[in-house]
């Protein structure tokens, strides 16, 4: 049975979502439509969002009160969760791996970006976030078109396939999983720390079923793991447009 505190909608399901490329594009503001869509939906099943970004991005993106249009959100893969507005417990990327060996993970990867022969470099090839390190070749500073235009040279050249192999490889030991998303990064984790961390906060919750929206559901992608998961039904999307499609079609029988 579900939770009383979501059996008031009209299906007992639970609608987990990717936000860059899913909900909005990548690192820009969902569109008016897409935020009047999620409430619509929120009336007929509980929602949720599950992104690897940290919160302030993520709210950069989805607004300032997230936390409260989402019955369910979840920044960093659900490293840092908020249940109907309340935050649940966290988790730490530093207290898992410890000083010495996040020293020694950070200093090759800045070695390995600073002899990397690209066109363009900016500025913030590490950020540090709560349960993990994302790392951008070009650096998150990059434009929005600086950032299209590296999506598309990586395409090409597969750089950050080629530099996640030799992490993979020279970190075996560490226990971390290396994961592709957005255009211009990917994140570094504990094994186990992938999206599917956010299914553990909603285990007792009594959905029938859970869905999930993304954008990135191939094998290496972020989205990969919560998407091929047997607790989920996965839908694998194109654009937030092709997401919202979907919905009107299971969800939102006639609304427009």
């Amino acid at each position: 049975m579900v939770s009383p505190d979501f059996a008031d909608r009209k299906h007992k399901k639970l609608v987990l979502f990717d936000v860059d490329g899913t909900l909005s594009p990548a690192r820009r503001s969902a569109s008016p439509d897409m935020i009047n869509l999620l409430r619509d939906l929120r009336k007929e099943v509980a929602t949720g969002f599950v992104g690897g970004s940290d919160l302030s991005k993520i709210q950069e993106q989805l607004g300032s009160n997230a936390v409260n249009d989402f019955d369910f959100a979840f920044a960093e893969n659900g490293l840092t969760a908020y249940r109907l507005g309340k935050q649940l417990a966290s988790q730490s990327f530093i207290n898992f791996l410890g000083e010495d060996k996040y020293k020694k993970l950070v200093n090759f990867i800045l070695h390995y970006v600073a002899d990397m022969d690209i066109p363009i470099k900016r500025g913030t090839f590490v950020e540090f976030r709560n349960g993990m390190i994302n790392v951008s070749p070009i650096g998150r500073n990059a434009s929005v078109e600086e950032r299209n235009q590296f999506e598309k040279y990586d395409k090409e050249q597969k750089l950050r396939s080629a530099f996640v192999d030799v992490l993979r490889e020279k970190f075996a030991d560490y226990g971390l999983t290396y994961s592709i998303g957005g255009q211009i990064s990917f994140d570094v984790f504990p094994r186990g720390w992938d999206k599917t961390y956010c299914l553990e906060h909603v285990r007792n919750e009594g959905f029938e079923e859970i869905h999930f929206f993304g954008d990135k559901t191939y094998k290496g992608g972020n989205d990969y793991e919560i998407f091929t998961d047997s607790r989920t039904i996965g839908h694998s999307v194109t654009s937030p447009d092709d997401t919202a499609r979907i919905l009107k079609e299971l969800f939102l029988h006639g609304k427009d």
